[in-house]
Order: structure tokens, then sequence, then C-alpha cells
């Protein structure tokens, strides 16, 4: 008998109506663990190269991990997977709330969607019961409407949902997957995989509690962190939440405003938690078996821009993305921004850095208002912001070629536009500017999805002695400054990485500041397995290097992981004045990075050396076995 686990894997196929139960073996499991570990796998073994992402030979993959499901911090994260439609390589993305619990509830580890349906179909998971049901009748609701309309039609209030909106079913590429209408996994624009398949919504229930090898050892670290995080980095959380960041990273010269020409922005005062807290805020959620309640809901009585309560909340990547990077200082605007987004499930840091990205162009005369179709789209526009959403979810006019992203956009755009599409690998930088933070720019140039904060490191983290604590573990023992990009850098760069990689192999959230040393006996005691930290700490590496592969397999080179030539030119006003690392820099880092990874210099993939010694020799194989592109 497995434990942390069910060892259990549904197959559905949309095309023919099949389902299938497939058995994962312990083996497997303590080698991929969950998250990137089983998607990563299921791509390379079953993608071809080259293969559409919107065609019917791409695979949707929901995996969960050991933690996933059990009633403590951190139970409540499930991971989604396939090949990208933004970037064309590994799609991956995360999200909180109760979806995942409930998927690991219902006896399933993973569950693999394949094919696509001829009509609008949804997948209902109700314990070992599984079905498709017609769809059309959801099809083009908004998020909430459609949660609503299911738990009517099944008779379950308690059922957990996960959707593509509106955006997904017209193949938006910065589309993404909602879950309870606020949560979002949001980037590299699974929700138009989604939309290809005619799958509107999987659907689930579950009613059993994960098996796990020591749950009185579980009980225990659960309760202790309930009645101590208040006295670890956590305590920040569910106080000020995500929206402090506003008022750190100005403090740092590190808000990302204008498209990211400026670092600094007059108006955030009224961006902050503090100003939410006073405006917009009405209460707090949480996700399953947290007691942090880090989640804000926000509601707004207006007649121009209401705000429910059922779309939650905006966080901080949307009050930059949508308020100082657009140059908009408007509480009640921001949140009616990120209301539309939930509503129709759209990536809220790829829009509004996707609009950010044309008010440049349209401000620097690459977009006219014959473009625009009327809007006046500069920065500080409100109006025009929310106009041009609506037109990204409705495809229409020039909402149709923002809704391929920004990179798509400047290609069609032409004139130079590409130097104002802020994005790594075609997907949007999030609202931390590497000109401030050295390491994370590193840390996303190299990510396999494209920029994403979420598996990066921060280097404001990382600068005192007690911010180091968690990488003690691995020889790391000094502090280094935001602005340090040396091979030291690039050690504490690659630690790091791997660290936010393992709370998504095993289900848990970056926001529980558990030590790894924690983590290890929570795996231990979930899975019954001798693990400790450097176990874990190669599975997490041994789930990036796969990611990598499949990039490299896909005609992914070292030259897709330099930043934009933007994010090395140095912030012209604020705390970072003259800050930016320098081209020289930067690549240097990037050698050190590829060096201490153990990554060929000319593909970009893991050597066969490195790959044996994670225990997967197979992925060279396949490497070897692929023509290069």
């Amino acid at each position: 008998m497995t434990f942390g686990h069910w060892g259990k894997l549904l197959r559905v196929n949309l095309t023919t109506g099949k389902t299938t139960t497939e058995t994962l073996d312990e083996l497997f499991l303590r080698r991929y663990v969950g998250g990137w570990g089983f998607i990563g796998y299921y791509l390379l073994k079953e993608l071809a190269p080259g293969i559409d992402p919107l065609g019917h030979e791409n695979k949707l993959i929901y995996a969960t991990g050991p933690i996933t499901g059990q009633p403590m911090a951190g139970g409540g994260r499930h991971m989604i997977g396939g090949k990208s439609p933004l970037t064309g390589g590994f799609a991956a993305s995360e999200a909180g709330g109760f979806f995942g619990a409930e998927l690991k509830r219902a006896g399933w580890d993973a569950v693999i969607v394949e094919g696509a349906a001829q009509t609008p179909v949804y997948l209902w998971i109700h314990d070992d019961q599984v079905e498709l049901r017609s769809a059309e009748h959801l099809w083009g609701l908004e998020t909430a409407d459609v949660e609503e309309r299911l738990r009517e039609e099944l008779g379950e209030r308690r059922l957990r949902v996960s959707q593509c909106g509106p955006a997904g079913e017209r193949l938006a590429r910065i589309a993404n997957v909602m879950h309870d209408a606020t949560r979002a996994a949001g980037r590299t624009g699974l929700g138009a995989v989604m939309g290809a398949k005619k799958l509107k919504a999987v659907v689930v229930r579950g009613s059993q509690r994960p098996p796990v090898a020591d749950p009185e050892a579980l009980d225990a670290l659960a309760k202790w962190f309930r009645d101590n995080y208040h006295q670890t980095g956590s305590a920040v959380f569910s106080t000020l939440a995500t929206m402090r960041m506003v008022r750190v990273n100005q403090g740092v010269g590190g808000l990302p405003t204008r498209n990211f020409q400026h670092g600094v922005f007059e108006g955030f005062e009224n961006l902050t938690a503090e100003r939410a807290l006073e405006t917009i805020t009405v209460g707090r959620d949480t996700c399953y078996g947290c007691p942090i309640r880090c989640k804000w809901v926000s509601e707004v009585k207006s007649d121009t821009y209401p705000v429910d309560r059922k779309y939650g909340g905006p966080e901080y990547e949307t009050a930059g993305s949508m308020g100082s990077l657009c140059g908009i200082d408007d509480l009640e605007i921001v949140a009616y921004a990120n209301q539309v987004c939930n509503a129709n499930g759209l990536d809220t840091i790829g829009a509004g850095v996707t609009i950010a990205f044309a008010m440049e162009c349209f401000e620097r005369g690459l977009l006219t208002t014959e473009d625009t179709g009327g809007l006046d789209l500069r920065f500080g526009n409100a109006e025009a912001l929310v106009e041009m959403l609506h037109r990204i979810v409705r495809r229409q006019g020039l909402g149709d070629l923002l809704a391929e992203g920004s990179l798509r956009a400047a290609h069609k755009i032409g004139r130079g536009a590409e130097r104002y599409a802020i994005q790594i690998k075609g997907q949007e930088v999030a609202m931390h500017d590497p000109r401030v933070k050295y390491g994370h720019g590193l840390g996303i140039g190299v990510s396999p999805t494209g920029a994403d904060h979420m598996h990066s490191v921060h280097d404001s983290a990382y600068t005192s002695k007690g911010g180091i604590a968690d990488l003690e573990s691995f020889g790391i023992i000094e502090p280094l400054p935001f602005d340090d990009l040396s091979t030291d850098k690039a050690r504490m760069v690659r630690y790091g990485m791997m660290l936010r990689v393992l709370d998504n192999l095993t289900g848990m959230c970056m926001f529980h500041m558990w030590t790894p040393r924690q983590k290890a006996d929570i795996i231990r005691a979930a899975t019954g397995w001798p693990t400790d930290v450097a176990d874990l700490w190669l599975a997490a590496e041994r789930a990036y290097d796969m990611a990598r592969a499949f990039n490299a397999r896909e005609g992914f080179r070292p030259e897709d992981d330099m930043l934009p030539p933007r994010l090395l030119e140095p912030l012209p006003e604020g705390p970072a004045e003259g800050k930016a690392p320098t081209e020289e820099q930067y690549r240097a880092a990037l050698a050190d990075l590829y060096g201490l990874m153990g990554w060929d210099a000319d593909t970009g993939a893991p050597t066969r050396a490195k790959l044996a010694d994670l225990g997967i020799a197979w992925v060279a194989d396949l490497l070897e076995a692929t023509p290069r592109a």
C-alpha cells in the first residue's frame, strides 16, 4: 500500500469518451513525487516533438502532491500542465483553494485529459465515479455562473470546479484555469488548452482522507504550524498579505511602472495594502487546511465598475500589472480589472503586461486610434484599460491581437515593437524588477515556463543571516546583496529555485514557512519514505531538468534564457537609480548557473551525465533520438 498518494491516475480521452485507471507504483511516486515531476514525465513520454499546443495531441495534466488533501497548511495546492500555447514549451501552473484537496480526496493523484471533444463537455469526478457530460449550456458563461449552475445540476453544494472561462473558450493564449472563481492557475495559457479541447470544466467531489504512514506525526506537525505560524515568516501574509509588496517594492525602487520604464510610481500609496484595507476589502478567505487566510475579498458599490465579492480580490501581482504598470492608481479600477479576469479566465499578469505594452506602443506612435478602435490607450487611462480587457476576452479589434500575448502582438505590429514586449520565452514578466533583484532575473531567465516569479528566488529574502536560514542545509551560509550577480549568487539561485519547485512537487504553499527539515519530516510522516532534505531537493532538480529537457526538445536554446533588453537598461530614478545588470554580467551568471546545474552550453538541456546522476537517463535517450531543430 502507498501512503501520501493513492497510487492512481485517471486518464480521460475526450475524442472517444473513454476513461481508464492506471496504477502509479511506489518507485514512480518516490522518484517523481507529484506536481512538476508527474507533468514533466508524461509530457516527455507521451507528447511527440513539435505538436500544436492547441491541437488534439496536447494533454492537460492535473497533478497533486503527497501533502495535497491533508488537513494542514498547504494541503490545498495542485498543479496543472501541458504544452504551452503561449511559449510553445513546458507549461505548468499551480493553484490553491480547495479543488486540489477535493481531487485528492476523491481518490486520485493525477488526471490526464487527452484528445478533444466535438462539442463542449465537463468531466464529473465523484470519488471513483467518473463521467463526461454535456457542457453546451455552460459554454460562454462566466466562471461564478458556471459554478452555481453545476452545483444546482449535480445537487452538490460542496463540489469544486476547475474551468476555462470565455477567454479560454476563444483560445486566448493568456487565458488561465480558474478554481472557485477566485483561484487562478494563471500562467502559460492552459485555459486555451481547455478551450481547444472543448473541456469546459473538471468538477470533483471527494469523501476520503488520503492514507498517511504516520497520522499522529502529521497531525502534530499541522497543529504546530497552526499554533506557531505567527512566529514564522508566514505571519506577514496573515496581516498585509501579498499587497504589502506594493510598498516594499516602491521602497527599493523596483515597483514596475509604465511598462517597466520606471521603478517608482507617484501614485503607489493608492495601491497599498493599507489603502485596500481602508477602501475595498470586506473580508478574508483561505485555502484548504490553512490558518493564514491571506486571500482578501473585495467589494465595490458602483454603478460603473461594481466589484462582487464572489470573485475575491486583487493581490500584489494584479495591483502591479493593472495598476502601476499601466500608470493607474485607482484601487477600485484594479479590483474591477481583477474581477473581469477572474470572471472570464484571463491571467492578470499576462493581460496587464500585454496592455501596458500596447500603451507604450500607442504613446510611441506604433499604434494609433485607428488600431485601437478609437481608444486613447495612454498610460493612466483606466477606462481604456477596462475596455481593452473586455475586447481581449471577446477577441475584438486590437483585443484579438493582444489575446495572443505581448510577443506575438509585437511581431505583428513590427517597427521595433519587440523592444517593448517585456517577456521571456513569450511569457510576460511578473511584478518584480530584475534590475533590483539580480538573482531573480537569473531565475526567471532560465525558467522552463518563461518568466515566472513563483519558482525563482527573491533576492530580498537572502540579504540577511536570518533570510538564508533555509539554504544553510545546502551550504549557503553568507547573505548576498540585491545587486550581486557573482558565482556565489548563481549558486544561491540554484538552491533557492529548487526549494520553490519542492513546494510544487509536494503540494505545499510557499507562504507556509516550514524549514527544509520540517518539510522532510512532513513528507516522511505522510509517505513513510526514509527521506531527507537532500533526497527531496534531488527530486525537485529531477523535475526541473525534465522541464528543461522538454523545452530543448521543442527547439529552445540558451539565447531564450536572456532577459528582454529593457531589463538590462539602468533604472532612471528612485532608490535603484542607475541599477541594472549589464549584458556581460548576466551572460556570465548564466554560464555559472549552467555549469552548476549541469546544463549543456550549446543546447541548454541537462547533460547525459547530469540526467544519469538524477536517475533519469531515459530523458537523455529521448533527446538524442530527436533531430535538432
